[in-house]
């Protein structure tokens, strides 16, 4: 990888950052203590599908983990596998799915790796069934700048387990991660679509479908206003119990280069919105869907953050807790219609009430709402803020995973333990995020 290629996936900040590339576990303690004692602190990079700053170095200087993506055992049995943490999701899922086994938790993007999958313990559409991506972490193993390697589990150097799974990477770098898999009849997703009208019906028809469906999630259409406000497409599935194992191989086409001005406008949006949900049908739809449609429909476009312009793009994630979020919700969608930006990509999901045991996990039981915005410093600056002061009020936080903006005052108070986190930290290791948020 060259320095110009290793960026966040918002390209916000702009920050490349430099490295040489890794090809073997036994050489990662060699190139973090030349690391250390060359630039002072860096940071492992996984494939850089953080959308904000957490996963650049306050030195811009890195340790790419790509280059480890090695299975290491397998039990095809009872579906516990161990591999190197610069796998992809999709790497893994390619071995696993024909088999039978399936990620019990899995993000919107099938090019996460494994120790990105820890290190922001992702969740996905089944939150409320299975919880985050960290509490099917078995073990791993943690290669810091002060400690021989350590192997972490629940009752096996407890502390460091629990700081790790969403410690944004700053309790050393995770060598390889042993995961508990799912197992599967089929590969495919067995999906009820139906358009809602506005907030309140999405609220109803998620409670009502939670229950009885592994996967529910759904778009919205963010620049409705009124009685529309809120309204959107309601998706929710189950494995199928017939059919084939097979992964079937999607043609994908691609973002050819960086645009120099960005599509993705209030009119763009605003028409796209509109013919996306009257195209919607009344009533509900069934479908069968493959595994990369259903959880990945964006990867199906390689490079699409490029659409977003040379400033890139920034995305707001939020989660609201249940009490909260009919009327936080409805303030945070009238302010983003009314404010003249924003977004395509507008998903709203519910989180469910199993926690993690991570220290920084992101969900909460309640109800997540995510946009994204080309990047504006002026408008942003001011859209942001007055979200931001919505979330705080409404007693919900950010996702750092997604963050390139939150201020300190808003981080530390609504994820108290980062203090717990900062003294477990490797003092190797410091990201732009940690310092943005925890040092100012």
């Amino acid at each position: 990888m060259s320095a110009s290629k290793l960026q966040s996936w918002g390209r916000y900040p702009y920050a490349p950052q430099s490295s040489e590339p890794l090809a073997w576990r036994d050489t990662i303690r060699a190139r973090l203590v030349d690391a250390c004692a060359h630039q002072g602190t860096t940071l492992a990079f996984g494939n850089g599908r953080s959308y904000g700053d957490s996963c650049l170095a306050a030195t811009d200087h890195v340790l790419p983990m790509r280059g480890l993506a090695r299975f290491m055992s397998a039990d095809w049995t009872s579906g516990v596998v161990r591999a190197e943490a610069g796998m992809t999701l999709g790497e893994l899922l390619a071995v696993c799915l024909p088999r039978g086994w399936m990620l019990p938790v899995t993000p919107g993007t099938q090019f996460a790796t494994l120790g990105g999958a820890v290190a922001n313990d992702v969740h996905g559409k089944n939150h409320h069934v299975r919880g985050t991506f960290g509490r099917h972490v078995r073990r791993f193993s943690l290669l810091r700048s002060d400690r021989p390697a350590l192997e972490c589990a629940p009752d096996e150097e407890t502390a460091l387990f629990q700081a790790t799974i969403g410690g944004l990477g700053l309790t050393g770098v995770i060598e390889w991660v042993e995961i508990q898999l799912m197992p599967v009849r089929s590969s495919h997703i067995a999906v009820s679509r139906m358009r809602y009208a506005n907030l309140n019906e999405f609220l109803a028809l998620s409670r009502g479908h939670e229950a009885t469906h592994e996967y529910g999630v759904a778009w919205v259409d963010c620049l409705a206003r009124g009685e529309s406000l809120g309204r959107g497409i309601y998706t929710c599935g189950d494995h199928a119990l017939d059919g084939d194992l097979s992964l079937p191989t999607r043609r994908t086409r691609a973002v050819p280069f960086v645009l120099p001005l960005s599509p993705v406008n209030r009119t763009t949006v605003q028409a796209f919105n509109a013919l996306y949900y009257q195209r919607q049908p009344p009533g509900i739809e069934l479908a069968r869907m493959d595994p990369a449609s259903f959880f990945y429909p964006l990867d199906n476009i390689r490079h699409w953050n490029r659409l977003y312009g040379r400033r890139g793009f920034q995305q707001h994630q939020c989660v609201i807790p249940d009490a909260s979020a009919p009327d936080a919700l409805r303030a945070i969608l009238h302010t983003i219609a009314t404010s003249g930006s924003g977004s395509f990509l507008a998903v709203l999901k519910r989180c469910g009430s199993l926690t993690s045991p991570g220290l920084l996990s992101f969900p909460m039981a309640g109800v997540s709402l995510a946009l994204d915005f080309p990047q504006d410093e002026r408008r942003n600056t001011a859209l942001f803020a007055r979200l931001d002061a919505i979330v705080a009020e409404a007693g919900g936080r950010q996702y750092p995973a997604k963050d390139a903006h939150m201020s300190g005052e808003h981080f530390r108070a609504a994820y108290p333990a980062w203090q717990e986190l900062e003294r477990h930290r490797d003092p190797a290791l410091m990201s732009r995020f940690w310092k943005r948020t925890t040092q100012s």
